[in-house]
């Protein structure tokens, strides 16, 4: 049985490897590029999970989604509508993180409210 919120590191090296194979890159390269020890991709085709900056970095560089690796027992999670707004604002480069605070608390406050 697959538990909630369960990252799945064989399908995510599995991506990983399409990845590598599609830009004609041996491992050591992809660590490079991805700015992880090779040691880390050694560990994952180990079937070890990599650690969550190491996760991060692979993400990054491969453009995958790591939320299409996360299984549950039913399926993905729909996100709280707060929460993606919530996510988007404070990735939002051209924001500073002072800015994206204070539009959340606004939006926060305003759903909160409406939604009574």
């Amino acid at each position: 049985m697959t538990k909630l919120g369960q990252f799945d590191g064989a399908a995510f090296y599995s991506a990983l490897d399409s990845q590598r194979v599609a830009k004609k890159m041996n491992w050591k390269q992809v660590a490079a590029a991805a700015g992880v020890a090779a040691s880390t991709l050694t560990r994952m085709a180990q079937g070890r999970r990599p650690d969550v900056d190491s996760l991060a970095a692979l993400v990054a560089w491969s453009g995958v989604r790591q939320e299409d690796f996360i299984r549950t027992e039913k399926g993905l999670p729909k996100p709280e509508p707060l929460a993606m707004i919530s996510a988007l604002l404070r990735a939002d480069k051209r924001l500073p993180p002072d800015a994206a605070r204070m539009i959340d608390d606004l939006v926060r406050a305003t759903y909160s409210r409406m939604r009574k």
